[in-house]
């Protein structure tokens, strides 16, 4: 959460930089922004409550203008949305500083500060950061990358942070703990940013930092490098593959639109990896066959959208890989006495690589003796995979809609193609269900796109949800978690509240929220368990409640009334129903956002790359 660019150029303005690379980051954060550059000597600040364009249009009134500056979007934690709150930080006049993460003990370095004589004009903890820094810039001779160094290490926390001083006119000082920080070498000109997606423009040769590094930074590139250690390391500029196209909104109306009609493709892409090479171990990583063969059990580690992905790999590992599989919400496995297993493998599941509950969890994990861990993930060279023995890459491309999307349908791909894998080493898939298995995924991304070809129908639906407080979601078995994840994505963007439950579980309880202005939307296959669910429908019929029944083509199931509808998807696509079944719940939350005109790929409250606990 939060965005973070900056720049140091020899022969151009930074500003148009800061403005353009902090819209690609406004998915981060968009509670406020704000930009500061060196100009003649003197720091020079504009910072806006709202949307980037507003405080790009007040930068443009003032004339900023520089070769050194930072720039910040900002989704609040500490202090409210106010313009005092709002980042770039300045202390003294001399020292100016962004941050993305949390500073733990802020109040007590707060309270330290005070003591020395500083004031505070903001409620948050990055305040905390700029006079920190410029007090050992004070005492220090005016060295700033010792004097970041120095404060750094009073920081108790996650943070991402970019410094400048009034009187280093080509320097800017940068640090990164447990947050996504990069440096991106061009011309004569050095950028940072908290993701590539802000500097691929400009440059493609990026440099990853690692947690605990302090970076010097100059025109040149990065003059000094020191890692968590207090040694000098360097390290290697890597050429970013990221499509610019893939960033840019095309023919669509919003970047969640434009992604859930990608899906094809992208599912297409990440089931190549299986297509093209087989359900062979080497394609998580060259050890993986011999961590496979050790491990006894899984343990899945992950948050929101990710979690539901990791709750519909358990039944494909279970059943068709036969291995012990649990799932748990990162945030909550990490502060709780677990029994580990070290031939237990872990694996992770992250869209940003970068999400810190997730981070801190396989740590913990780790740290228990738990040593072989799997990363799933859609951003290359992110914190996830480098912490992880083995890691395999979606390929969703980039993701920019704050409600996840492709990188969901993606990672249940990659789950699949695991499950079936670990089936195979563990002598429980022969020949014949493999091909079988290939063959589904063969035929996937024209099911998803048959799917999709539903838009209108699923629109006109959308109507009779503007209007509705509360809606609820049923599936059973593999399903529920796609109920959930419908659930989730109607909250997310229309604002409206939603649940999800096993359609078993609604006589236990829920059945009594039901009523004529409670919409119940029931994902049915043709499955196993399509008997046992029209039971449950009934039991919602009964009471007054409409349904909304997403069904398959070759379903028996017919409409009984005038408050039950039914869509019917592509004919049951067996063990890969979830994925063609997760489409129309993300269709039915874009369109009633946008018949009740929420902003849909920033919805309040939220931000795309979670980094603050």
């Amino acid at each position: 959460m939060c965005g973070i660019v900056g720049a140091i150029r020899a022969n151009h303005n930074v500003v148009d930089f800061l403005t353009a690379g902090l819209k690609r980051l406004e998915y981060r954060g968009y509670d406020s922004s704000g930009i500061a550059v060196l100009e003649n000597d003197k720091i020079r600040r504009v910072r806006r409550v709202g949307r980037v364009q507003i405080m790009e249009d007040a930068a443009k009134e003032k004339g900023l203008s520089g070769q050194v500056g930072i720039g910040h979007t900002r989704w609040a934690t500490h202090g409210g949305v106010t313009e005092p709150n709002a980042h770039p930080h300045i202390s003294g006049g001399k020292i100016s500083v962004v941050h993305n993460g949390i500073i733990e003990n802020f109040e007590s370095e707060r309270a330290r500060l005070i003591d020395l004589g500083f004031e505070f004009e903001s409620q948050t903890d990055t305040e905390v950061i700029a006079h920190s820094v410029h007090y050992e810039y004070q005492n220090n001779g005016g060295d700033l990358f010792g004097a970041v160094v120095a404060a750094s290490k009073r920081f108790h926390g996650a943070y991402a942070i970019a410094v400048m001083a009034q009187d280093k006119a080509n320097e800017l000082i940068v640090a990164r703990m447990g947050c996504p920080l990069l440096v991106a070498l061009g011309e004569q000109e050095t950028f940072i940013a908290s993701d590539v997606s802000a500097v691929i423009e400009f440059t493609r040769s990026i440099v990853y930092l690692e947690d605990g590094d302090v970076a010097k930074l100059t025109t040149n590139g990065i003059e000094q490098l020191i890692n968590k250690n207090g040694e000098h390391v360097s390290r290697v500029a890597k050429m970013s593959e990221l499509s610019l196209a893939s960033l840019e909104l095309g023919p669509f109306n919003h970047f969640m639109q434009k992604e859930i009609h990608e899906q094809p493709r992208a599912i297409a892409d990440t089931a190549e990896i299986f297509l093209d090479g087989g359900f062979v171990a080497q394609n998580f990583g060259k050890d993986a066959e011999t961590v496979f063969k050790k491990i006894n059990s899984i343990k899945i580690l992950a948050c929101g959208t990710s979690y539901y992905a990791a709750l519909t790999g358990k039944y494909w590992l279970e059943s068709i890989a036969q291995i012990p599989c649990d799932v748990e919400i990162a945030s909550e496995y990490r502060y709780r006495e677990v029994i580990a297993d070290p031939e237990q493998l872990v694996i992770t599941i992250s869209q940003s690589g970068e999400t810190l509950d997730t981070m801190e969890a396989l740590k913990y994990a780790q740290s228990l003796g738990q040593q072989h861990s799997l990363s799933i993930c859609n951003v290359p060279e992110s914190a996830l995979p480098r912490a992880s023995e083995l890691v395999l890459y979606t390929r969703a491309g980039a993701e920019i809609g704050v409600a996840s999307t492709k990188a969901f349908t993606t990672q249940l791909v990659v789950l699949f193609g695991l499950a079936v894998t670990l089936g195979k080493l563990r002598g429980k898939v022969n020949e014949t269900q493999e091909n079988a298995f290939i063959e589904e995924l063969r035929q996937l991304p024209g099911s998803v796109q048959h799917a999709l070809n539903l838009e209108p129908q699923i629109a006109a639906w959308a109507q009779r949800f503007v209007g509705k407080p509360s809606a609820l979601f049923l599936g059973r078995g593999i399903h529920y978690p796609i109920a959930l994840e419908g659930a989730l994505k109607l909250k997310e963007i229309t604002y409206i509240h939603a649940e999800a439950y096993p359609a078993g579980e609604l006589k236990h309880g829920p059945l009594a929220l039901v009523d004529e202005n409670m919409p119940v939307v029931v994902i049915a296959p043709k499955d196993g368990l399509l008997d046992k669910v029209k039971a449950n429908m009934q039991e919602v019929s009964a009471r007054g409640g409409e349904l909304y029944v997403f069904t398959d083509l070759d379903s028996e199931y017919e409409s009984a009334s005038d408050n039950i509808h039914v869509i019917r998807t592509p004919r049951h696509v067996d063990n890969l129903s979830p994925i063609v079944h997760t489409i129309p719940v993300q269709l039915l939350a874009y369109h009633t956002a946008l018949a009740r005109g929420t902003d849909v790929d920033k919805p309040r409250n939220l931000a795309k790359s979670v980094t603050v606990e």
